[in-house]
């Protein structure tokens, strides 16, 4: 099969037939398809598309060009988000839904431009090992029922040589292919379910609401035709989800929250809404109220944070992190609260910007080779629709140094907008089933 003649009948707007997109995989795969080829192949689809059967095809092929894990247990369900500003759900979701007898072997990333991410959250936490190997993995599993870790190299390492031709060649924008390597690496953990969170708004990755959609449309119809059982949430992000932005301080915030010492109105809800869904689609619940009221009490009981602290010890993580967390989790040197320029009501945040301001603290990457600094960001962040005077705090920034502190509290004044009063919005825009 001439890889030439592939590309050229997807650039003439043909659907390729399911054994040709594995032909292309495999050649990725093995290098027989040079990056020039990848590359016009990539661009071919962006130009023409692809139709249903051609994203399920590309999905498979790409999941299966490494090892596709199985469980003895199960059922085997994740959780995938969009990603976004404060978004630390997954830290407490793990647990809680392997709390309701799910088993959650959740495969996570790195930050993604101004989005933070899963896997820089918890090596914030001193001793965890995020790629661990398989035998301890599944031991972690059987035991514990979740583990949060990173994508090794025998996973979908197709998406990985893919990738790194789309980010040069200016095709990582393509509906098909995002949704492809999305789902090749979820997929290639062997779920029977998956629920997803794709965001929207100034935080989000797709700000617009048709574009975030279509992408969860696209996911869901893709993962259900690979046989996963899927749904998706859409939810806003116009405001940072949890009351920080910063990896260790996320990881307090979720520490609080399954301890029940703060639990952010938007955070539980986002948060519950999703374990509900999940333990729906993998059949644990038959009504969704039911499978929401688990979830609640996986929280309340403490259960989910009895689960959390066995994977965090038995991924080298410190065996005490819930009793003593303000010993092991980094803190900055410099800490300041950031005070209101003015009096009134905090209206909105451009949140994309707290991100960016994040990063500038050295809280993530603008080159991948960089260290991320896991004590620097924003705590205390108060919620959209708060009366403040003038001079209350808004924030408190954490930095490497004063002129740092100064520089992200200035970003951050100009990312929060105080006027009149605030207008409500919803928090779950849509269901995708």
């Amino acid at each position: 099969m001439l890889y030439q003649e592939l590309i050229r009948r997807k650039r003439d707007g043909e659907t390729l037939q399911a054994e040709e997109i594995a032909a292309l995989v495999a050649g990725i795969t093995s290098g027989d398809l040079g990056d020039a080829q990848l590359g016009a192949f990539a661009m071919a689809v962006v130009l023409k598309g692809m139709d249903l059967s051609e994203r399920v095809a590309l999905t498979e092929a790409m999941r299966d060009s490494g090892e596709v894990l199985a469980w003895d247990q199960g059922p085997v369900l994740d959780k995938h988000s969009t990603g976004g500003i404060g978004d630390t759900v997954s830290l407490m979701l793990a647990p809680a839904l392997a709390a309701c007898g799910a088993v959650v072997p959740m495969i996570s990333g790195r930050g993604l431009g101004h989005t933070g991410g899963t896997l820089d959250k918890l090596e914030s936490i001193p001793g965890y090992n995020a790629t661990p190997e398989a035998g301890r993995l599944r031991k972690l599993v059987a035991e514990v029922g979740c583990a949060i870790i990173g994508q090794t190299g025998e996973l979908a390492p197709a998406d990985r040589r893919f990738y790194a031709v789309r980010d040069v060649t200016a095709t990582v924008e393509s509906l098909d292919l995002i949704t492809a390597s999305i789902l090749s690496k979820k997929l290639a953990a062997g779920l029977d379910a998956l629920v997803l969170d794709v965001k929207c708004g100034n935080g989000a990755f797709m700000a617009d609401p048709a574009s975030a959609e279509a992408l969860a449309r696209a996911l869901v119809d893709v993962a259900n035709g690979a046989g996963c059982r899927t749904v998706a949430l859409l939810t806003d992000m116009n405001a940072p989800l949890a009351p920080a932005a910063g990896n260790a301080l996320e990881v307090q915030v979720a520490l609080d929250f399954l301890r029940g010492e703060a639990r952010d109105t938007r955070l539980w809800e986002v948060t519950c809404a999703l374990g509900a869904e999940g333990l729906l689609q993998a059949g644990l619940y038959s009504a969704l109220d039911e499978a929401r009221t688990a979830v609640e009490q996986a929280f309340t009981s403490g259960a989910a944070l009895e689960r959390f602290a066995r994977m965090v010890a038995g991924l080298g993580g410190p065996s005490d992190l819930i009793e003593r967390a303000a010993a092991h989790l980094p803190a900055a040197p410099m800490i300041r609260d950031i005070p209101a320029p003015q009096a009134g009501v905090i209206v909105g945040y451009q949140t994309s910007a707290i991100g960016l301001s994040v990063i500038g603290l050295g809280g993530g990457r603008r080159q991948p080779s960089d260290r991320i600094d896991p004590r620097v960001g924003f705590s205390d962040i108060l919620p959209e629709g708060t009366s403040v005077a003038q001079g209350d705090p808004i924030a408190r920034v954490h930095a490497a140094d004063a002129e740092a502190a100064e520089r992200a509290a200035r970003e951050f004044v100009a990312a929060c907008e105080i006027g009149e009063a605030a207008k409500a919005r919803p928090l779950i825009l849509k269901r995708i089933g």
